[in-house]
């Protein structure tokens, strides 16, 4: 496994993030195709042998439980001083006043629970999970600012947003001192290129780490264009991000497959490769609830893509409308 810088910071990280929505309680939150605990320790295990040391996750995922599982099995299987942990915060998690958004209270609240559910007594990197319009901007990032002075966090990132808020995000931090976004965690992958246009240059351009979620499009990218999954079946949000252009996608999903096809390898792993060599990116965010997804998501970091595979991945594709921000 290779080590990366994490944008302009000190902090390394590996080439893979895991993404730990696939962990959780079965049944609690919005996904009931979870791994329970078991199953869950198996694969973050195997990812730690494999050495990735970063593990995203968040307070929603599963009602929490995604971190109460992961904190748990990071704490039997590593040291702390190893692994980068990133969780975020905004989507709701009790009902009533104050119980979702970017407030300094919410925050505050948050932050701690986090905290409480992993077991640690600090985030590596604390996102925020998308733009909260009800909050201002200033309160949310003094708020960050804050919760890094007090130990409990060791960075901040943004994730999916309009690049015109994520420049006024970073202006305003540094018009008033505070700690500055270091990474973005944004929608990225051959069925979704729109980031491509205004918030990769940006990243670019400022030295912010790009950690992309969902490379493989939910696993569209991984498998036959008629085929599914029992999470595809049941994930409303997933179709929401890419049925308004199921015949453009179409034709990129067989463009993946005649590239896999005459290279000899799985579907999976020329759709990362693709993700984890253009330009800017970091570490692209992968989920996996069966071993050989990690193994694949792994051997496509050997995988070098030349430039005709490239513009024939790429050529497919067509303009699509904003996803991934709600």
């Amino acid at each position: 496994m290779d080590y990366v810088k994490f944008g302009r910071t000190g902090l390394e990280v590996s080439r893979l993030a895991l993404g730990c929505m696939t962990f959780g309680v079965p049944g609690r939150g919005k996904h009931p195709w979870t791994l329970d605990e078991e199953a869950s320790r198996l694969l973050i295990r195997q990812a730690i042998e494999a050495g990735i040391n970063f593990f995203d996750t968040a307070n929603i995922y599963s009602d929490g439980t995604s971190e109460e599982i992961v904190g748990r099995a990071l704490r039997d299987f590593t040291r702390r001083d190893d692994i980068v942990i990133a969780t975020k915060v905004f989507n709701r998690m009790r009902p009533g006043a104050n119980g979702a958004g970017l407030s300094r209270k919410a925050i505050f609240n948050e932050i701690d629970n986090s905290l409480r559910r992993l077991g640690t007594d600090y985030v590596d990197l604390y996102q925020i999970h998308r733009w909260d319009d009800g909050t201002p901007i200033e309160e949310t990032l003094e708020a960050l600012h804050d919760v890094v002075k007090a130990g409990k966090a060791r960075y901040i990132g943004a994730s999916s947003m309009h690049a015109w808020q994520f420049s006024k995000a970073l202006y305003v931090s540094k018009l008033n001192g505070w700690t500055r976004f270091a990474s973005m965690q944004n929608h990225l992958n051959l069925l979704y290129r729109e980031e491509e246009r205004e918030m990769l240059p940006l990243c670019d351009d400022q030295g912010i780490a790009v950690i992309p979620w969902s490379p493989l499009a939910r696993g569209r990218l991984a498998r036959d264009w008629n085929e599914t999954s029992e999470r595809q079946a049941t994930d409303a949000y997933g179709s929401g991000l890419y049925e308004a252009s199921l015949d453009a996608d179409r034709k990129v999903v067989d463009a993946v497959a005649q590239v896999a096809r005459a290279r000899g390898v799985p579907r999976a792993q020329v759709a990362l490769a693709w993700v984890a060599q253009k330009h800017g990116v970091t570490a692209p965010i992968i989920g996996a609830s069966k071993p050989h997804h990690l193994t694949d998501a792994i051997a496509a970091l050997s995988l070098t893509l030349g430039s005709e595979e490239i513009a024939a991945l790429e050529e497919p594709y067509v303009p699509h409308r904003i996803a991934g921000f709600e």
